[in-house]
């Protein structure tokens, strides 16, 4: 495989090839390596001294274990390295100096610095990194799905119920492999102690599943402590093992158990999937058979089951169960092949193993990076700043309407261009790691998208594409660093001056492209979307693209981002496109949120489409449809039910309506009532019942799976109201065509809040 120039500064200074895993062994003085050479995985046992970094030596005086305390030069306030012979004694001197400072390891001020991960740890200071001369392609990969019974009475699994038990495990790799250890064959402990041993002989490099952590280790590692089973899946023949863990993406933070295998990583879909959607926000939902269409790895003859009915199936059709099993655990692979190797792209440059890659935000890797040099480098590392505002970027809805044709012009890479360009970084940074790991990045990506381009290879060029789908998400967080709490070289002065200058560069477009005749209709960050000046053809783009970057300041560079045939401007990040092969892009959680029931999203988008073809009268229409649909009870529960994540456990949901912290919420009610085990991000899905559009929806709110299509009671007025409600907001838009200057006007206080 061709690949890019080394750059110790990017893919780190040991070169050491094939490594796929990393292990704390002998008491925590040594690691165990994992190497992969074409089918062969060899191990190799390595010496490992922990260390801390302090801004005072005397926070580790006397402390058991002590190796050396390492000078590091430079202005940083972390000026010493303190090197300790085993893990646990790390462990107790990252304690001493909680005690002794009087400050929590996790405090960006606290005057030392602990990395809790042993294989981070070994990664910064040796300079390797993971993958070394593979592609995704050599990685051996093992989607695990697992299938369960619930309890008659029941309407969740409860992997501590005594009666809930697990039918079916259905294994599938990248080499061909499918097999289901079959519940109707094998009791509980014979289910679990078969998929151990074919674990053990598949010997993985990869355990994929679909919310694999929150759902199948879980309801795994229950069962296996309730027989007394050990899931020796390790390489090292170690148990499965997990600890609490938390993940933030986005607004979003999900409680999860983080479980981890000696010598082999796990890998969750559907985390993967929700991190991809925070970034385009085009997934029709997380569910891996949604994720499987939408990215075109559904087996076209795929078997489908209702949820509610496993235990019918594995009574009646077991087979029929078993092949369903199969096909989740084979489309688990089908994603992963989609969304992880811009992550194994990623493990080849920070100094975080495969797995970690996948749970760590990009700002967190960044930090890493940076780290990883000043270590080499001998020099000392500063603490965080204190948070600071920072200012926005420009964001503006200049009219409203229907506007036909629409260009949009963006500014390629703004930010990290002005970064570049100004030169802005981190006042800190006095190696000026910072803005040359910024260069390299963006020029080794550019690299990779025409090497990509012009090879002939499928496996080289994927390779490539997955490499710089991975340097254009780290170059994206470079800004972000720079307000990251928890960034050692953060600076809040240097990211208002970076927003400061993007919004001079967006007006600049606005008044530019005012002077040429056109017509702006909506900027935000790094674009515009206008109506070009009366006259213009599709064959005129170029050269109307040069003049509208005539002026951009050294560095920056325009490009056209796409042509319209018509755009629907409703409010501030909240529009609609139609592209030129007919499909609809909505864009803003105003008309995407999944937190609007399904019918308000078709309903909204119908409306959309109408008013983008010029055909206002059919809105009235479909508006009529659907109330007439509600009345006559021809609306699925699928299309009202709503679903809404839980942000809190049930103890802390409990804890804050009892203090009047907060109401009492339909969901959190509808758990508690089910006797669900639930925790944060977990989802319920359920409708209103009851008369008159004004019922309380905490207290007659049901479970979407409680609706029996005999006795239909859904609240029809409620529903109905949502429907006028959405009436309301598009009517004034059926009244004329085209666009209007833009007006926040205040919204009347009687009307319920949709958007």
């Amino acid at each position: 495989m061709i690949t890019l120039e080394p750059a110790p500064l990017l893919f780190g200074r040991d070169p050491t090839p094939g490594l796929l895993a990393y292990t704390l062994a002998d008491g925590g003085r040594a690691l165990t390596l994992y190497r992969r050479e074409g089918d062969t995985v060899t191990s190799e046992l390595v010496p490992f001294s922990p260390f801390l970094l302090l801004a005072d030596a005397d926070l580790v005086k006397g402390a058991s274990g002590l190796v050396s305390i390492e000078p590091l030069a430079g202005p940083g306030e972390l000026r010493r390295l303190a090197r300790f012979g085993a893990w646990g004694d790390a462990l107790a001197a990252r304690d001493r100096c909680r005690e002794a400072s009087g400050q929590p390891v996790n405090v960006p001020s606290a005057p030392y610095r602990f990395f809790p991960d042993p294989v981070h740890q070994h990664l910064l200071l040796t300079g390797r990194t993971s993958f070394g001369g593979l592609g995704f392609e050599d990685l051996r990969r093992l989607a695990l799905d697992i299938e369960v019974l619930t309890t008659e009475g029941h309407e969740f699994p409860s992997a501590a119920r005594p009666g809930d038990r697990i039918v079916a495990i259905a294994l599938a790799d990248s080499t061909g492999f499918r097999h289901v250890v079959r519940g109707d064959r094998l009791d509980e402990p014979g289910l679990l102690e078969e998929c151990t041993r074919l674990i053990r002989e598949r010997d993985p490099d990869v355990i994929e599943g679909h919310n694999i952590f929150r759902f199948d280790l879980e309801y795994l590692d229950a069962r296996a402590r309730l027989h007394r089973i050990a899931l020796a899946w390790g390489r090292d023949g170690s148990a499965l093992s997990g600890r609490v863990s938390r993940l933030q993406i986005a607004e979003r933070t999900i409680g999860y158990r983080r479980y981890e295998v000696a010598g082999r990583h796990i890998v969750d879909t559907w985390m993967l999937a929700m991190l991809h959607d925070a970034g385009t926000r085009d997934l029709p939902g997380f569910g891996l058979k949604d994720l499987a269409r939408h990215f075109g790895v559904a087996a076209p003859e795929r078997t489908y089951i209702d949820p509610s009915q496993i235990a019918r199936e594995f009574r009646d059709a077991p087979e029929r169960l078993m092949a369903y099993a199969a096909d989740d655990a084979v489309e688990t692979l089908g994603v992963a092949s989609v969304l992880a190797p811009p992550y194994f792209a990623q493990a080849q440059v920070v100094p975080f193993d495969y797995q970690s890659c996948t749970l760590r935000g990009a700002a967190a890797k960044i930090d890493a990076l940076m780290l990883r040099e000043y270590l080499h480098r001998g020099q000392a590392v500063p603490l965080p700043r204190p948070v600071a505002p920072v200012g926005g970027a420009y964001t503006a809805v200049l009219h409203q309407g229907v506007a036909r044709p629409v260009l949009h012009v963006d500014v390629t890479s703004l930010y990290p261009s002005l970064m570049l360009a100004g030169p802005i970084a981190p006042a800190s940074d006095v190696l000026g790691v910072f803005a040359e790991l910024l260069r390299h990045l963006r020029d080794f990506r550019v690299r990779a998208k025409r090497l990509a381009r012009d090879s002939d290879d499928a496996r080289e060029r994927a390779h490539l594409l997955a490499l710089q789908q991975s340097f254009k998400i780290l170059i994206n967080a470079f800004y972000g660093y720079l307000a990251f709490s928890s960034g050692h070289w953060n600076d809040f002065d240097a990211a208002n001056r970076v927003t400061a200058d993007g919004r001079a560069v967006v007006t600049s477009l606005l008044e530019r492209l005012a002077g040429l005749g056109a017509t702006p209709v909506e900027a935000d960050t790094d674009g515009v979307y206008f109506v070009p000046p009366p006259g213009h053809a599709p064959s005129g783009d170029e050269a109307l693209l040069g003049r509208i970057a005539e002026g951009l300041p050294p560095g920056l560079q325009l490009e056209l981002d796409g042509r319209y045939p018509a755009m629907f401007s409703y409010k501030m990040k909240t529009y609609a496109l139609l592209d030129e092969r007919g499909r609809l892009l909505l864009k803003g959680s105003a008309f995407r949120s999944r937190g609007l029931e399904p019918f308000l999203r078709q309903l909204i988008e119908q409306i959309v489409r109408a008013l983008l073809a010029g055909q206002s009268q059919d809105v009235r229409r479909t508006v009529d449809r659907w109330l007439e649909d509600f009345a006559a009870h021809r609306v699925a529960p699928r299309v009202f039910a709503r679903t809404e994540t839980l942000q809190d456990s049930l103890e802390a949901y409990r804890e804050k309506v009892a203090a009047g912290a907060r109401p009492a919420s339909a969901p959190y009610e509808l758990a508690i009532a089910s006797g669900r085990a639930v925790q944060p991000g977990d989802q319920i899905s359920y409708y209103v019942a009851g008369r008159t559009a004004g019922v309380a929806v905490n207290e007659y709110a049901r479970l979407a799976s409680d609706w029996d299509p005999a006795r239909p009671d859904e609240n029809v007025e409620y529903y109905q109201a949502k429907v006028r409600e959405v009436w309301e907001r598009f009517r004034a838009f059926t009244e004329f065509d085209g666009l209007r200057p833009y007006a926040d006007e205040p919204e009347p206080q009687s009307q319920l809040s949709l958007f």
